[in-house]
């Protein structure tokens, strides 16, 4: 017999009910208060993407502007921003599970849009990266919030394609990012910074419109239980900390899989994104526009491998369908690195960021599913933003690799040493994805999991009698709550 993990791979016969509704059936069902929430969620994350590549796609402009190079500064403003998100993720993420999704995901926005906005108006190095590190805090909140708002509320049977959308909303921030560095910023006399002006803009249109959409319905049911209990804010606080904490003591282990998982995923994505752009100009001798050109071809492999690996998962279960998709990448790392002309450097970009992404698609509803009920927002903002903060340098690692690993290409007609980026991504990205391989084989699942069912964080479990053995909220009260909400 195959070890349990192994056999596991494929989801229960009760985790595929045969009485759920066929995808379509239930895309039409859907309210438009249902969409708006996946779509505010979405469009938040996509602004996350913006800002973040923003500087991935204009180093070469900020190293002439601040008389920097590559390795040694100006990936250090991308690994502040990383390295900072941590905070911004248990903050935003307590607040969120705390006082609900909507007013902490458009203060967080809006928070993004003042930095962004900042960010065009600096003048020395040191200003720029002050002001990017207090972005990664800003940034860290974002994600868990965003993907508990556009998932939560969803139905079951919809939540395995929420899940690719809405990851893959980050493959469209660069996407978007890319096209405005294309034909935007050359036609501005302030270049770079437009790019930060333009999203800023954007940032505080996603507030708006998250303002404008209501609060999340899980959330409101657990508002009308406490209204009817009469709960006080202080009484609130205090079981929010108990059910933290204990959640901490039952979970530990669950935990520390979901950061050394995440850890291996951001690894993954910003080993083959943040200097991606760079690559290409530095060691394949591209320019700017080709270089932009190939980055949204890669985004469009990237955003296609999200989508149909979240409804994939649906069918075939979580881990089984990230496991096919790293594979997938593995497969094309060749052709990610070995190719000299355009043309098949593009299709390698699409085809790994297909397999990259792919896998990444199926990670918000894996981590939601997995998390403990009522801290949807924290446990995976957190797990997702720590292991940020663990692979924070993989842009410094990858730019001090190229200063020890060196190549040649012909520029101007002479034979020039240039860095060899080309093998430093490829030995990254594919220790990288045997080591996702090992912890998604033996990690846990809980596909299918019943969101509505469950409980919250801030409501004192152990008194309530409406909720059965495993803490979840009965059929019959989860009607009468969902009425007075």
């Amino acid at each position: 017999m195959a070890p349990y993990f192994i056999r596991n791979l494929i989801p229960r016969r009760e985790a595929r009910d045969e009485n759920r509704r066929p995808l379509l059936q239930v895309l039409r069902s859907l309210t438009w208060v249902q969409w708006a929430q996946f779509f505010s969620g979405w469009l938040a994350w996509t602004c996350d993407a913006i800002d973040f590549f923003s500087v991935s796609l204009s180093v070469t402009r900020l190293q002439k502007q601040f008389h920097k190079d590559t390795a040694s500064s100006i990936t250090q403003a991308i690994t502040m921003t990383l390295l900072f998100r941590s905070i911004g993720a248990v903050l935003f993420g307590i607040l969120s599970d705390r006082y609900g999704r909507k007013w902490p995901l458009v203060i967080n926005l809006l928070f993004c849009a003042v930095l962004e906005l900042g960010c065009g108006f600096v003048n020395t190095f040191s200003q720029f990266l002050a002001l990017r590190s207090l972005f990664g805090v800003a940034m860290g909140g974002i994600w868990g919030l965003a993907s508990s708002t556009a998932l939560e509320n969803l139905p079951i049977e919809a939540r395995g394609l929420g899940s690719g959308i809405l990851q893959q909303g980050y493959a469209c921030g660069y996407l978007f990012a890319a096209c405005m560095n294309l034909r935007l910023v050359p036609h501005t006399s302030t270049t770079w910074r437009t790019l930060f002006w333009t999203t800023c803009g954007i940032s505080t249109f996603a507030a708006f419109i998250r303002a404008l959409v209501p609060e999340s319905e899980v959330f409101l049911r657990a508002k009308a239980l406490e209204r009817e209990k009469g709960t006080s804010t202080e009484k609130k606080t205090r079981v929010f900390i108990n059910q933290a904490g204990a959640m901490l003591k039952k979970h530990w282990l669950l935990c520390i899989y979901a950061v050394l998982l995440m850890t291996g995923f951001n690894f993954l994505s910003h080993g083959s994104q943040d200097l991606y752009p760079t690559y290409l100009q530095t060691t394949k001798g591209f320019d700017s526009y080709h270089s932009t050109v190939a980055t949204i071809i890669g985004n469009c492999g990237a955003i296609a491998g999200g989508a149909i690996a979240g409804s994939v998962s649906q069918f075939i279960g979580r881990r089984l369908t990230i496991i096919i998709f790293v594979l997938i990448a593995g497969a094309f790392i060749p052709l990610w690195i070995l190719p000299k002309g355009f043309g098949g450097l593009s299709a390698g970009a699409f085809l790994l960021q297909f397999g990259v992404q792919g896998a990444w698609g199926v990670i918000p509803i894996q981590l939601a599913e997995m998390s403990p009920p009522g801290f949807r927002a924290t446990f995976p903002g957190v797990a997702y933003q720590l292991g940020n903060m663990i692979s924070s340098a993989s842009s410094q690692i990858e730019a001090t690799g190229g200063d020890h690993m060196k190549t040649t290409i012909i520029k101007n007609g002479k034979l020039t040493i240039v860095p060899d980026y080309a093998r430093v991504q490829g030995i990254l990205i594919g220790t990288v994805a045997a080591y996702i391989l090992f912890l998604t084989i033996i990690g846990p699942e809980n596909h299918g999991a019943e969101f509505e069912a469950q409980g919250v964080a801030f409501k004192d479990n152990s008194s309530d009698s409406t909720l059965d053995d495993d803490g979840k909220l009965s059929d019959i009260r989860l009607e009468e709550i969902h009425e007075k909400a």
